[in-house]
Protein backbone atom coordinates (compact mmCIF):
# COMPACT_ATOMS: atom_id res chain seq x y z
CA UNK A 1 0.00 0.00 0.00
CA UNK A 2 2.79 2.30 1.09
CA UNK A 3 4.69 1.32 -2.15
CA UNK A 4 1.40 2.33 -4.03
CA UNK A 5 0.82 5.96 -2.40
CA UNK A 6 4.11 6.73 -3.30
CA UNK A 7 4.57 5.67 -6.64
CA UNK A 8 0.79 7.55 -7.55
CA UNK A 9 2.57 10.95 -5.66
CA UNK A 10 5.90 10.54 -8.00
CA UNK A 11 3.43 9.81 -11.20
CA UNK A 12 1.44 12.49 -10.42
CA UNK A 13 4.71 14.98 -9.41
CA UNK A 14 6.21 14.21 -13.18
CA UNK A 15 2.89 14.80 -14.55
CA UNK A 16 3.07 18.07 -12.51
CA UNK A 17 6.47 19.36 -14.19
CA UNK A 18 6.11 18.78 -17.69
CA UNK A 19 2.74 20.27 -18.26
CA UNK A 20 4.41 23.30 -17.41
CA UNK A 21 5.56 24.53 -20.75
CA UNK A 22 8.06 27.39 -20.57
CA UNK A 23 7.46 30.64 -21.96
CA UNK A 24 10.33 31.44 -25.18
CA UNK A 25 10.03 34.80 -23.57
CA UNK A 26 11.86 33.63 -19.94
CA UNK A 27 14.88 33.82 -19.17
CA UNK A 28 18.22 36.67 -18.52
CA UNK A 29 18.37 38.95 -21.36
CA UNK A 30 21.02 41.45 -21.61
CA UNK A 31 20.41 45.12 -23.34
CA UNK A 32 22.69 45.73 -26.21
CA UNK A 33 21.10 48.65 -27.98
CA UNK A 34 18.50 50.84 -27.34
CA UNK A 35 16.76 53.65 -29.38
CA UNK A 36 13.99 56.11 -28.15
CA UNK A 37 11.98 58.06 -30.59
CA UNK A 38 10.36 61.33 -29.56
CA UNK A 39 8.60 63.08 -32.26
CA UNK A 40 11.32 63.94 -35.00
CA UNK A 41 14.46 63.21 -32.77
CA UNK A 42 15.95 59.39 -32.06
CA UNK A 43 18.41 58.72 -29.12
CA UNK A 44 20.48 55.52 -29.89
CA UNK A 45 22.35 54.16 -27.00
CA UNK A 46 24.99 51.55 -27.17
CA UNK A 47 24.58 49.64 -23.57
CA UNK A 48 27.93 47.42 -24.04
CA UNK A 49 29.63 50.41 -23.33
CA UNK A 50 29.95 52.18 -19.69
CA UNK A 51 26.81 50.08 -18.45
CA UNK A 52 24.83 47.44 -18.46
CA UNK A 53 21.22 46.73 -18.37
CA UNK A 54 19.72 42.61 -17.89
CA UNK A 55 16.28 41.53 -17.97
CA UNK A 56 15.03 38.76 -15.82
CA UNK A 57 11.90 37.07 -17.02
CA UNK A 58 9.96 34.22 -15.08
CA UNK A 59 7.04 32.53 -15.93
CA UNK A 60 4.61 35.71 -14.36
CA UNK A 61 7.34 38.80 -13.29
CA UNK A 62 9.89 40.39 -14.53
CA UNK A 63 12.23 42.74 -13.45
CA UNK A 64 15.45 44.86 -14.55
CA UNK A 65 18.71 46.48 -13.33
CA UNK A 66 21.04 49.36 -14.75
CA UNK A 67 24.47 50.53 -13.63
CA UNK A 68 27.72 52.03 -14.82
CA UNK A 69 30.02 50.14 -14.95
CA UNK A 70 32.65 52.75 -13.64
CA UNK A 71 31.49 51.40 -9.75
CA UNK A 72 29.63 55.22 -9.78
CA UNK A 73 32.54 57.26 -9.44
CA UNK A 74 32.45 59.40 -11.91
CA UNK A 75 29.46 61.61 -14.13
CA UNK A 76 28.81 58.19 -15.69
CA UNK A 77 26.85 57.27 -12.21
CA UNK A 78 23.64 55.44 -13.01
CA UNK A 79 21.40 53.42 -11.18
CA UNK A 80 17.91 52.18 -12.37
CA UNK A 81 16.14 49.14 -11.58
CA UNK A 82 12.12 47.69 -12.03
CA UNK A 83 9.87 45.09 -11.74
CA UNK A 84 6.37 43.81 -12.21
CA UNK A 85 3.96 41.61 -13.28
CA UNK A 86 3.49 40.78 -17.08
CA UNK A 87 1.38 39.18 -19.75
CA UNK A 88 3.00 37.11 -23.12
CA UNK A 89 0.65 35.75 -25.89
CA UNK A 90 1.79 35.27 -29.51
CA UNK A 91 4.70 38.23 -29.41
CA UNK A 92 2.27 40.60 -27.80
CA UNK A 93 4.33 41.36 -24.12
CA UNK A 94 2.53 43.42 -21.11
CA UNK A 95 4.30 45.18 -18.29
CA UNK A 96 2.50 46.25 -14.91
CA UNK A 97 5.17 48.43 -13.57
CA UNK A 98 5.28 47.93 -9.96
CA UNK A 99 8.21 48.83 -8.54
CA UNK A 100 10.85 51.55 -10.11
CA UNK A 101 13.52 53.94 -9.28
CA UNK A 102 11.48 56.56 -11.35
CA UNK A 103 8.87 56.33 -9.04
CA UNK A 104 6.20 58.19 -11.47
CA UNK A 105 6.42 55.10 -13.68
CA UNK A 106 5.36 52.97 -10.88
CA UNK A 107 1.49 51.59 -11.69
CA UNK A 108 2.06 52.06 -15.35
CA UNK A 109 1.47 49.73 -18.03
CA UNK A 110 3.30 48.89 -20.74
CA UNK A 111 3.09 47.03 -24.14
CA UNK A 112 5.33 45.81 -26.76
CA UNK A 113 5.45 43.96 -29.83
CA UNK A 114 8.23 41.13 -29.16
CA UNK A 115 10.52 39.07 -31.59
CA UNK A 116 12.09 36.52 -30.55
CA UNK A 117 15.28 35.18 -33.44
CA UNK A 118 17.27 32.57 -31.65
CA UNK A 119 19.12 34.26 -28.84
CA UNK A 120 18.04 37.81 -29.77
CA UNK A 121 14.69 39.49 -28.58
CA UNK A 122 13.46 42.76 -29.51
CA UNK A 123 11.15 44.32 -28.00
CA UNK A 124 9.08 47.64 -29.78
CA UNK A 125 6.32 49.82 -28.19
CA UNK A 126 5.12 53.31 -26.95
CA UNK A 127 6.26 54.36 -23.11
CA UNK A 128 3.38 57.50 -22.28
CA UNK A 129 2.88 58.53 -19.19
CA UNK A 130 0.76 61.48 -19.09
CA UNK A 131 1.64 62.99 -15.22
CA UNK A 132 4.96 63.48 -17.43
CA UNK A 133 4.97 64.22 -20.42
CA UNK A 134 6.05 61.25 -21.81
CA UNK A 135 5.33 60.03 -25.33
CA UNK A 136 8.22 57.69 -26.50
CA UNK A 137 8.54 55.05 -28.92
CA UNK A 138 11.02 52.21 -27.56
CA UNK A 139 13.15 49.94 -30.15
CA UNK A 140 15.46 47.59 -27.36
CA UNK A 141 17.30 44.56 -28.58
CA UNK A 142 18.35 42.29 -26.24
CA UNK A 143 20.43 39.05 -26.06
CA UNK A 144 20.00 35.88 -23.87
CA UNK A 145 22.35 35.37 -21.09
CA UNK A 146 23.39 31.93 -21.04
CA UNK A 147 23.92 29.85 -17.70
Amino acid sequence: MKNSILFITLLFLASCQTGTKKKPIEGTWKLITGKIIKGKDTVFTDYTKGQKLIKIINGSHFSFVRHDLNKGKDSSAVFVAGAGAYTYDKGIYIEQLEFCTGRSWEGNEFKFNVRIQGDTLIQQGIEEIASENVKQEIVETYVRIKT
